[in-house]
Order: structure tokens, then C-alpha cells, then sequence
């Protein structure tokens, strides 16, 4: 039976956007969507400031301007993450110097990152991997110590916390999300950065709205009379910066998504607990450890997989899984300093053999089943692929 692509979009998406067509674009009384999105966002986790962009690496890189990053600079990453952490860096002029992730987390090692700091550092950049929380107090007094600004990658996690019930993206003094298709929340592609930070909050504004110098830090309009924006002599830009905005249209969408956000969160984490039961007692994986009190939200489900301990290949066990009805499995992506555009152009430093390990054990399984029926399909498809194996 052929999935339904669109299950996710049932809410009040199709109804926004045709406000926003009815609108010509233009503003309603309660503002533009990007704006109702911005302030939605913010709300949910507590924060004062947020601003829409087009993608999740933009995001990242408006909050490494906002810091000041720049030529000369180090910001230290993991290694085990996307190529865009270590495009952004780079896209400063600055340096992506690597640090190695614990092997049972999966995540940034604080005292890894203690270690990795010089006298050139500017910046911290911790990684919520597949959903599940670093250890962000331990992190926030290394920065703190070292006066470091912080940036939380929260692309993989919605509504994570730590045994405090401290959200992800709401420690460091910015937290970046991503609204790619395959996250918890989606436009599409977007994304939206979040601060309790006035100043940070206006730099990424214009540094994202092509430095037009009447934003501030809760308005991506620049609401001035038309005899002064139509006067020769006005100057619009103040700030050199890039257009990173958020179409309208996606704004509406992700709005849409915001309401349901909850929804979407208990659908991935329902799929996770059915893969923590069937492998509870399989001794081809360790999944993935999420720390005492802490709450996963599983973008993905992450295990190490020790099959090679038992001449069980990596990709025979994916092969037979789909064979049996399994939705796929996805690798962990390529080390930020083993891709051939950083490798090649030798950019950053930083040796991490434990994420050198990981990297080719580690196995993601898809979390995004909408219902029962669904879930069965993976459950079922897992079991059988265990018992072939066995």
C-alpha cells in the first residue's frame, strides 16, 4: 500500500498559505507569518527572540556572525556531524578545529572540547545528535570560563531536555533548528534561530535580510513612511549580509507545524521505545545512551552495530532488513574532516579516533512511521532480520 506523503501536512498548513495568497503577501493585522512563526517558536521554548531563515546552516551562520567570528578565529565542532557545521565555520574565514564524541552518547566530549581550546578560540559549536541532548551544563561553564560564545545545532532535536527539564537550544546563548523535510518540524527547507539576546537577535536579523538598517530584533519589516523609503536620498543598508530570508509560503507551513509540534515528538519517540524493546537483549547493538533524566526526542534512532563480531556485515544486515520490509537504514554521515571539500582544501584540525570508530559501526533507523501500522512494518521487519542472523 503506497504511503500518504502529505500525512503530515493536515493541519492548518493549506489554510495559512492561502492567507498568505490572500493577502498578496502583504501583512495581515497580526503581522507576516514569518513573524506569527518567529513568535510561536520562541514561545515554545521560552525565548525572547527569533528569527526565520531558508535553511538550517544559514542559521548557523548568522548566529557565527552575531559572534563576531571571523579571520583568525577557531570554532570548535565535532567531528561526527554534517559537512555544514564545517561549512559555516569556514564561510567566517574562521578555523573548525574537531573534537572527539563520547563513545556511548555519541555526542561532543566537554572535556574534549576543554582540551581543544587556544587563545584563538571564539566560539563552541555542541551538536544535538539524532535527537538526543549534550551535556550542555558542563559546556556552558567551560564556555563561561573561557568567555566563549555558544551555539546549540538543534537541527536533529525538538523538545530535548536535561535531567533539569532545560530544553536543547535554550543554554548556549543561541540554539539553531533546522525545517528541512526530514526534520520534526518542517517548511520544506528553513530554518529559525532563537535568543534571549537583543543584540544577538538584531545581528542575525540583518545579517540574514540583506542589512537593511530599520530591523530590529522582533521585526523582519522595515515599517518607515513611503515619502522616506521612496526618497532618493534614503539609505536603506547598513550592514553587509546575505538574504537568508524565509519565503512567505514556508513561513505558513511551518506555523502549521508548530501547532502539532507535541504530536510529531510522541510519533518518533513511540518508534524508538519499539526498537529499545526488541533490541534490549540483542547482542548485535548498543544504542544510542541517553544520560540519566534526560529526554531523547529521536530524530533517528542511532545504535552501534557489532555485527562484525559475529562476520555479520554492516551492509548484509541492511540488505536482508529492507529485504524483510524495513524502511532503511541510514549510516552516520562522513567524518566534517574525512569529506573530500575539507580534506582536499585542509581545513581545520583535530584527530578524533573514537568518532573515527563510531563512524563506520554506527546504524539510524527511521523514526517517522505516523501510525501503528506503520511502526509493525519496522518492528516486524527488525525482529525477523535478528532472527536470520541469530
Amino acid at each position: 500500500m503506497e504511503k500518504d506523503k502529505g500525512w503530515r501536512f493536515k493541519g492548518n498548513e493549506s489554510k495559512y498559505i492561502k492567507d498568505v495568497l490572500d493577502s498578496g503577501f502583504g501583512a495581515s493585522e497580526s503581522g507576516t507569518m514569518n513573524e506569527k512563526l518567529e513568535k510561536k517558536f520562541s514561545e515554545i521554548y521560552n525565548l525572547k527572540f527569533g528569527v526565520t531563515a531558508n535553511s538550517g546552516t544559514s542559521t548557523l551562520h548568522m548566529a557565527l556572525n552575531s559572534f563576531g567570528v571571523g579571520p583568525g578565529d577557531e570554532v570548535i565542532i565535532p567531528s561526527l556531524t554534517v559537512a555544514m557545521c564545517g561549512f559555516v565555520v569556514w564561510q567566517c574565514q574562521a578555523t573548525p578545529v574537531y573534537a572527539d564524541v563520547l563513545e556511548d552518547t555519541f555526542l561532543i566530549d566537554p572535556e574534549e572540547i576543554e582540551r581543544k581550546i587556544t587563545d584563538k578560540t571564539k566560539a563552541i559549536m555542541p551538536v544535538h545528535m539524532y535527537g538526543n541532548m549534550c551535556n550542555m551544563e558542563k559546556i556552558m561553564q567551560i564556555a563561561n570560563k573561557h568567555n566563549l560564545y555558544v551555539v546549540e545545532d538543534c537541527a536533529e532535536c525538538q523538545l530535548s531536555s536535561d535531567n533539569m527539564g532545560r530544553l536543547a537550544g535554550t543554554m548556549g546563548h543561541v540554539g539553531s533548528w533546522s525545517f528541512e523535510n526530514s526534520k520534526h518540524l518542517t517548511t520544506g527547507d528553513g530554518g529559525i534561530v532563537a535568543t534571549n539576546y537583543e543584540d544577538l537577535a538584531v545581528s542575525m536579523r540583518k545579517f540574514a535580510s540583506a542589512g537593511f538598517k530599520n530591523l530590529t530584533a522582533i521585526s523582519g519589516k522595515t515599517r518607515i513612511s513611503r515619502d522616506k523609503f521612496q526618497d532618493p536620498k534614503w539609505e536603506r543598508h547598513d550592514t553587509l549580509a546575505y538574504n537568508y530570508r524565509l519565503p512567505e509560503l514556508c513561513a505558513a507551513v511551518g506555523l502549521a507545524q508548530c501547532e502539532r509540534i507535541e504530536e510529531f515528538v510522541k510519533l518518533r519517540v513511540k518508534m524508538a521505545e519499539d526498537y529499545l524493546e526488541i533490541l534490549e537483549d540483542s547482542q548485535f547493538f548498543i544504542p544510542q545512551k541517553e544520560m540519566r533524566g534526560y529526554k531523547n526526542t529521536y530524530y533517528t534512532f542511532a545504535a552501534k552495530f557489532l555485527g562484525n563480531q559475529y562476520n555479520i556485515s554492516w551492509y548484509d544486515f541492511r540488505k536482508k532488513y529492507m529485504e524483510l520490509g524495513g524502511d532503511g537504514i541510514y549510516s552516520a554521515h562522513q567524518l566534517v574532516y574525512n569529506e573530500p571539500c575539507f580534506k582536499e582544501n585542509s581545513i581545520g584540525y583535530g584527530k578524533t579516533p573514537i568518532a573515527e570508530k563510531l563512524q563506520k559501526e554506527l546504524m539510524l533507523f527511521t523514526t517517522n512511521q505516523r501510525n501503528e501500522k506503520e511502526r509493525a512494518i519496522q518492528k516486524n521487519a527488525l525482529k525477523m532480520t535478528l532472527e536470520f542472523f541469530k
